[in-house]
């Protein structure tokens, strides 16, 4: 590997954990914070992480990327490719939830691909809402999502919240590790695996350690969130639309989005059922500033291909 890709490598593997671990791992983090040692979600998250490499690695003949990066070969490292992740490091410090797949992705991808990875997450956007908010609205009638569930109830659900994060990490890795692997060959010896293992679990250690990092707020301000029931059911959905996009192509997309998707939702079904005609007031501000977050990062992306392929 030459010195640019190791560069890329490292910029893109520290953006994309600091500002992604909060759609598969804030919720966790936030219902589990007081209950557990940093180091103990650290280690249960890293091994998850491992396994999903390691299980890659295999049945994907040395491609980390679980053949997320068919349409995008493997090209010579470019001082401007780093470009990308140098910008979304920036953004991670600013809380803002960017989408990782464009931004990195975008240095590498032609425009069509380009286009069908919008196309891909816009979908993946409007689907999240739609099922997030039809499902929360059946929910509510059922669970009081305004208040937290009994305390001699909270074992079952926290057991099954530790098994729910752990199929949507695994999950999302296998979509979003392309985001890091673009920038390294598509087959890793076992040195260069151990090595992108190390530098994940040591980067999964800083977020643990920051309780999510700055990127976390957009959890924390949604309703009940830190609540273990709240938590996991957002989890368990949120997995099972990824796993639905993972199945339908190879082309990538926006992790991110879903997630936002998901969040907003979620967020108008509470409203509108508690409130029964819903405040629209209290919710949209929300929503709003969330989606245009996401429009921050997509127009940064599209700047970043126009000057690759037309400029540079």
């Amino acid at each position: 590997m030459s010195l640019l890709a190791v560069i890329g490598f490292a910029l893109a593997g520290y953006s994309v954990i600091a500002n992604d671990s909060v759609q598969t791992l804030g919720t966790w983090i936030a219902s589990n914070r007081e209950k557990f040692k940093w180091y103990t979600m650290w280690a249960a998250a890293s091994a998850v992480m491992a396994f999903t490499m390691i299980y890659g690695w295999n049945v994907y003949d040395g491609d980390i990327s679980y053949d997320r990066l068919t349409k995008i070969p493997f090209q010579e490292i470019q001082w401007y490719h780093a470009l990308a992740p140098l910008a979304l490091v920036a953004l991670t410090r600013k809380g803002i939830p960017v989408s990782t797949s464009f931004l990195v992705l975008s240095a590498f991808a032609s425009t069509f691909v380009l286009e069908k990875m919008l196309l891909k997450s816009i979908v993946g956007y409007g689907l999240a809402a739609i099922v997030a908010y039809t499902l929360w609205f059946i929910v509510s009638s059922f669970f009081n999502e305004d208040k937290d569930i009994k305390e001699n109830n909270k074992k079952y659900w926290r057991t099954f919240q530790w098994i729910t994060t752990g199929f949507l990490w695994f999950t999302w890795l296998s979509h979003d590790v392309a985001n890091i692997a673009v920038f390294l060959p598509r087959q890793l010896s076992v040195a260069e695996l151990i090595g992108v293992i190390t530098f994940f679990t040591a980067g999964l250690g800083w977020i643990f350690y920051q309780k999510g990092g700055k990127i976390q707020e957009i959890v924390l301000d949604k309703q009940n969130t830190k609540y273990v029931r709240s938590a996991t059911l957002i989890d368990l959905v949120y997995a099972f639309l990824l796993l639905y996009f993972k199945q339908i192509n190879n082309i990538p997309m926006s992790t991110t989005w879903v997630f936002v998707g998901l969040l907003c939702g979620r967020e108008l079904a509470l409203n509108t059922y508690l409130t029964k005609k819903g405040n629209l007031k209290q919710v949209f501000p929300i929503v709003a500033k969330d989606f245009l977050k996401l429009l921050i990062g997509l127009v940064v992306s599209v700047v970043i291909v126009l000057l690759i392929h037309y400029v540079l």
